[in-house]
């Protein structure tokens, strides 16, 4: 007879008071063929992970993991019908996650993961931990997320990710799993805490090494939690301080940041200084920023520079952003058409146009 149980984050986030995202159930006591029988559809490639057939929910087998290689895909799996929970629940990464509850609402917390809600502590379920290093990025990105509750990592278990770094399995986290970590963690109201963890326990050099996490920089970090919800805009504040162009490629490429990601994170790094300085720039200088942007067909450009660069500042009030908003508009104000109708043709109408606009900068300065 099979039991299904509640597991993992659906489980810790119920318990901490906070809402459920998603739940997941991990099935004891059954095969893959019984699952099918009752409808349940399989999506799992490495280890049996099936939707219920109604609700959509992911339901796996309990399972072992044996370490055959290096990394994150290096185990096997058994996930025979004799496998328990609390065997299931060993392998995971934190105690926190290792809590089941049954259909009745019982909890199963054999790894005394409850103790650990109580005391805010993250501390792995067992020196399995070592195997996967994955968990490094996790346990930063969850020392990010529960900063705000108060929740700290247990010594020994920063003991065990710094000796993972230091026999080089990091080397073998994918720049896909990497990003994907780092997106959750930008997510977060702390996301500074999950760039700590990563230099506390060395990582950090390995992982983003064109990084240089300042006092500055965990300070724009914090502030850009602050002003806006969008990733894009705050991994652009982590890479704004970077020395130069070729520093932002080469930290976007070694992590496979999205295109949309990499190309604000330039944008940023070049220009938010200038944003800084808005109203001491020439009418030259804030149209030649304004090009360089590519204002004029992608307007949103602006509003997230601005944005970005009072996060990297250090002022407490940001006037420059309603002076470049009023700049922009009296420079696209300037009509085209009237000076195409003044008989202007090809290049003559740019050249035109940005002259014109400047004058009208002029004007209103």
């Amino acid at each position: 007879m099979s039991e299904i149980y509640l597991v993992g984050g659906s489980v810790r986030d119920k318990l901490l008071g906070l809402p459920i995202i998603d739940n997941d159930w991990v099935v004891v006591g059954a095969t893959p063929d019984e699952l099918i029988s009752l409808g349940f559809e399989q999506v799992g490639r490495d280890f049996p992970v099936f939707l219920h057939p109604i609700t959509k929910e992911e339901y796996a087998l309990a399972r072992t993991e044996r370490k055959s290689g290096n990394g994150y895909n290096g185990f096997i799996c058994d996930f025979g019908k004799d496998i328990t929970l609390e065997q299931d629940l060993i392998r995971r990464d934190l105690t926190i996650n290792a809590i089941a509850m049954d259909d009745k609402g019982n909890i199963v917390d054999p790894y005394h993961g409850v103790d650990d809600l109580n005391h805010k502590l993250l501390r792995h379920v067992s020196v399995a931990f070592r195997e996967d290093p994955l968990r490094i990025l996790r346990v930063a990105r969850f020392a990010a997320r529960y900063h705000k509750l108060g929740f700290v990592i247990a010594h020994q278990t920063m003991d065990l990710m710094k000796e993972m770094v230091s026999i080089g399995e990091v080397s073998f986290l994918t720049a896909e799993r990497v990003w994907k970590e780092t997106e959750k963690a930008l997510s977060t109201e702390d996301p500074q805490i999950y760039f700590q963890v990563l230099e506390q326990c060395g990582a950090l050099s390995i992982l983003f090494p064109t990084l240089n996490l300042s006092d500055d920089l965990i300070d724009a970090l914090k502030k850009s939690v602050q002003l806006t919800k969008e990733l894009t805009i705050r991994f652009s504040v982590l890479c704004g301080n970077l020395a130069d162009k070729k520093s932002v490629e080469l930290l976007c490429n070694q992590i496979k940041a999205p295109n949309h990601y990499s190309k604000m994170a330039l944008m940023v790094q070049q220009y938010w200084k200038k944003v800084a300085n808005a109203e001491k720039l020439t009418t030259e200088e804030i149209l030649n920023l304004f090009n360089g942007i590519d204002v004029w067909r992608n307007p949103q450009h602006l509003r997230q520079l601005v944005i970005a660069s009072e996060a990297l500042s250090k002022q407490n009030t940001f006037p420059q952003a309603e002076y470049l908003e009023k700049a922009y508009h009296i420079a696209n104000d300037v009509d085209v058409k009237n000076i195409i109708a003044e008989g202007y043709t090809g290049k003559s109408i740019g050249i035109e146009l940005q002259k014109k606009r400047n004058e009208a900068l002029l004007n209103w300065i």
